[in-house]
């Protein structure tokens, strides 16, 4: 039987959980797997490993330490920044997404973390940085 290798394109079927068991993501509520190429870097690093070896239909459980998934925080990633750089029609928020443009006009999603009266301080770590994760896979399709 066909195992998933690097360089496969598979569709996967996912639900992702922190480790008090919260669920934080699943495929299954979109009703659609996620297909993906492995070794493209479009997947954290553990969920990549967890699918090797794999087999069509075959599920299994796998723990993700955060090394393998979104890292630690970077403090260099919250910044502070004043009010009269915002857009006009932003009232923020404590937990607000917001997102920003970088130098060569990639995207930067933030989360405002404290407004404080002339400025807001926001954050541009992953929310799930600094965790460990754990992924029920359940592998659909090899391409």
């Amino acid at each position: 039987m066909i195992q998933v290798k690097n360089n496969d394109t598979v569709k996967v079927h996912y639900t992702g959980k922190l480790e008090d068991g919260k669920v934080f993501d699943s495929s299954l509520e979109r009703g659609e797997p996620l297909q993906f190429t492995l070794g493209q870097g479009q997947i954290i690093p553990g969920f990549e490993k967890g699918l090797i070896d794999m087999k069509v239909n075959e599920k299994k459980t796998v723990s993700i330490p955060k090394e393998e998934a979104y890292g630690e925080p970077n403090d260099q990633l919250i910044q502070e920044v004043p009010k009269n750089q915002l857009p006009e029609n932003i009232d923020p928020q404590v937990g607000m997404a917001l997102v920003s443009e970088g130098p060569n006009g990639q995207k930067i999603n933030l989360v405002v973390k404290d407004v404080k009266d002339s400025s807001i301080v926001v954050d541009g770590n992953h929310p799930l940085a600094g965790q460990d994760l754990v992924f029920d896979l359940e592998l659909v399709e090899i391409l």
